[in-house]
């Protein structure tokens, strides 16, 4: 993947730079091309995110993506067909860098259309990205977005589970993880995905021996939303918008989300990943 050095904004902590957002990009439509942040690191340097692995190239460090909105691809790969299953379409959107607000060291914030696969715009976003630091080991990254439909007719939001996918509900702020050996979900109900997976937690945690990520809801909206967690052939949290029914957004209406993500060096229990999560929160 070649990135045109204008089109990444650094991000830092302290003075030292912690993750790269990548605004603008030349990747593929059958991607949904999209900014992502990659590679996010430690402070201690180690990076805890991936980018258009062999397995899923369509995926894409943190971003925020949805397989269907209104029948736009906007997560890219194939599209769930129900009745069908997976299946390549042309129906690929792309989000788009329309202008700065802010863009500083630790504070970016900037416009998006969001552009159906005829060219038209779907949504405009307006998002905000944060870091700050937690202590010598863990730091904060908060991305909030809030999304209006720029159409005048509703648009709906549907992950592949409510096309009949069973388990499929992912659809918003979706991390991919670079391959890990041992890597460990954590959860306030315990360890393991199956704990976790399709339920509304204040937090959720990888873990390994080099690094751990949590995951928090920024707001109370975010809070009502289910995670959807991966951690059997690669690794992937996201915090889902529409799990198992489709979210139908009326014309110029906004629906927003926010979601905290704490960044640590080393192993994390689930007594200091609560700890982290209230502080980040």
């Amino acid at each position: 993947m070649r990135v045109p050095p204008e089109g990444a904004a650094m991000l830092s902590v302290s003075g030292q730079e912690v993750a790269r957002y990548v605004w603008h990009s030349e990747l593929p439509l059958s991607s949904s091309p999209r900014p992502f942040l990659h590679p996010v690191r430690t402070l201690g340097g180690h990076t805890v995110t991936d980018a258009a692995p062999d397995s899923h190239s369509h995926q894409f460090g943190i971003s925020i993506a949805f397989p269907d909105i209104e029948g736009t691809n906007f997560w890219g790969g194939r599209t769930f067909v129900a009745g069908h299953g997976p299946a390549w379409l042309d129906n690929h959107g792309q989000e788009v860098h329309r202008r700065w607000l802010r863009r500083a060291g630790s504070h970016l914030s900037h416009l998006l259309n969001w552009v159906g696969a005829d060219g038209n715009v779907l949504l405009r976003e307006r998002r905000t990205i944060t870091c700050r630091a937690l202590d010598l080991t863990a730091w904060a990254l908060r991305v909030d977005s809030r999304l209006t439909n720029a159409t005048d007719r509703p648009l709906t939001v549907c992950s592949p589970a409510a096309r009949g996918r069973i388990g499929a509900g992912y659809g918003g702020h979706f991390w991919r993880g670079p391959a890990e050996a041992g890597a460990t979900v954590l959860s306030p109900f315990g360890e393991g995905v199956e704990r976790i997976h399709g339920r509304e937690a204040d937090w959720v945690a990888v873990t390994t021996s080099r690094w751990s990520l949590i995951f928090v809801p920024g707001d109370a909206a975010t809070a009502r939303d289910r995670w959807f967690v991966r951690a059997r052939d690669y690794l992937g949290v996201c915090s889902a918008l529409a799990w198992d029914e489709p979210l139908a957004l009326p014309p110029l209406q906004t629906v927003g989300r926010q979601v905290v993500t704490v960044v640590v060096d080393g192993r994390v229990d689930a007594e200091l990943a609560a700890k982290l999560a209230r502080t980040a929160a």
